[in-house]
């Protein structure tokens, strides 16, 4: 087999992977390269490979950074199918039609063609089909098998076997325990592994913590009579809001407080989670068999129309705002920060990864006394905090025991999907705790395996 690093090499973002055995090409993912901008002008070049000639495209998850620009892919002749889990694929049509608007509007300031048009998506659907989870299913010389990620409702990683050899491709590992997600399995028997390293150098906060520190950030906006701004991903983390709050309410935890979530992406999507509570977790199942409704509560109101997002305005604080984008990088948050981040009594709750070079990365570092949205200075007087439990993403540790779950040495392993430092870092920690070889892969780079 040949492997080749097209995405996520030296990067958290845009995974695309090609793999290849005599004559039949695969891709695992093929995601959108994101940075200071929602995409990076990179987006727009052409495919190192000809789109053409490959069989299948197996998706990891959702996330634009796994899925973005496989409608470009469909634009530029890939004919075969795409396969994921069946919320993955449904998850992907509401989170690639989103995308298109915006990258439309990218196109236009840089005097591009649009990446891709609404049809393109329409036809990547066609061509997309659910697969549940190690189901075994062939294409070529490769065998395919599903296994749960823990990272969002539906995630994967993926075995892959041909030529008598085995690879996984990690996508995205979950930090569990996790909301509604059950934790991630096992990694098989395998010969070679690509993991990712988001938080490689990292060591996450007691995720048992983050509720009390979501408590604790309502409890005291609540007591200024101010805003709780949250920038929340509309995939995962609205919804892991949704629950933690609906606990703190259900158990008297916090004062009666109105809760918006300004997204209409975000309700289309907890709309989606509402097909498939047999990928719930068993908590969560148990919950709902309560008569719990885990993503709903007294006090939470849903606004899809620019017209109800503005009637939030109206309503006096104390309130709590979830709004997208989670890096502060477009979507309806960037209204609400406008308006309340001149407030001492305000706060803006950091619950995300924030890229480099992204508003929400600048605002985390707590030094800006103003900041300039859509062309508009805005002194930042609102307290600034953040909550690092709250990431969907495996820590070091986590990592770790993933690939140390299989029992087995690998020949090698691949760190990917993470800045330079992480995947250094988390590299010779694999080498050094497992004694297994462990290599940072360069873009482009070709490996015989």
């Amino acid at each position: 087999m040949k492997l080749t690093f097209y995405g996520g090499a030296g990067r958290v973002t845009g995974a695309n992977y090609l793999l290849e055995s005599g004559e039949t090409k695969i891709l695992i993912d093929c995601g959108l390269r994101q940075g200071g901008n929602f995409a990076e002008v990179e987006n727009f070049n052409p495919f190192p490979y000809h789109p053409e000639e490959i069989a299948a495209v197996f998706i990891t998850h959702a996330h634009i950074d796994h899925i973005g620009r496989v409608p470009k892919l469909i634009r530029d002749g890939f004919k075969g199918m795409v396969y994921s889990t069946p919320p993955t694929k449904d998850f992907s049509e509401f989170l690639l039609l989103d995308s298109e608007h915006l990258l439309s509007r990218e196109a236009e300031r840089q005097n591009k063609p649009p990446l891709y048009t609404v049809e393109h998506v329409r036809t990547a659907l066609e061509q997309w089909k659910g697969i549940p989870y190690h189901k075994a299913m062939e294409v070529g010389p490769f065998k395919i098998q599903f296994y749960n990620a823990g990272h969002i409702l539906g995630s994967s990683f993926i075995r892959i076997e041909a030529e008598g050899k085995s690879i996984v491709f990690s996508g995205d590992l979950g930090n569990s325990p996790a909301p509604i997600i059950p934790e991630s399995e096992n990694l098989p028997q395998v010969d070679y592994c690509l993991i990712e390293s988001t938080y490689g150098d990292r060591v996450h906060e007691n995720t048992d913590a983050r509720r009390e520190e979501l408590e604790d950030a309502i409890e005291d906006v609540v007591k200024a009579q101010g805003t709780l701004l949250i920038p929340a991903f509309a995939m995962e983390r609205t919804q892991d809001l949704i629950y933690h709050i609906n606990a703190l309410v259900e158990e008297g935890r916090i004062p009666k407080v109105r809760v918006f979530v300004d997204s209409p992406l975000a309700i289309k999507l907890t709309e989606v989670y509402g097909k498939y509570k047999d990928y719930f977790d068993e908590e969560a199942k148990r919950l709902l068999h309560s008569g719990d409704d885990i993503l709903n509560f007294k006090g939470l109101t849903l606004t899809l129309t620019t017209e109800e997002s503005k009637e939030i305005n109206d309503v006096p604080p104390p309130k709590v705002i979830i709004a997208g984008s989670g890096m502060s990088q477009g979507g309806r948050i960037l209204h609400h920060e406008m308006r309340y981040l001149p407030d001492p009594k305000s706060m803006l709750l950091i619950v995300g990864y924030q890229t480099e070079g992204s508003l929400g990365r600048r605002l985390l570092s707590g030094e800006l006394k103003t900041i300039k949205i859509m062309g508009t200075e805005v002194p930042v007087r609102a307290e600034i905090r953040s909550i690092q439990s709250f990431s969907a993403h495996a820590d070091q540790p986590r990592l770790l025991e993933w690939i140390k779950s299989c029992g087995c040495h690998l020949k090698k392993v691949f760190v990917v999907q993470g800045d330079g430092e992480p995947s250094r870092v988390l590299a010779e920690k694999i080498k050094k705790d497992l004694g297994m070889e462990a290599v940072v892969p360069e873009e482009n780079q070709i490996v015989e395996l």
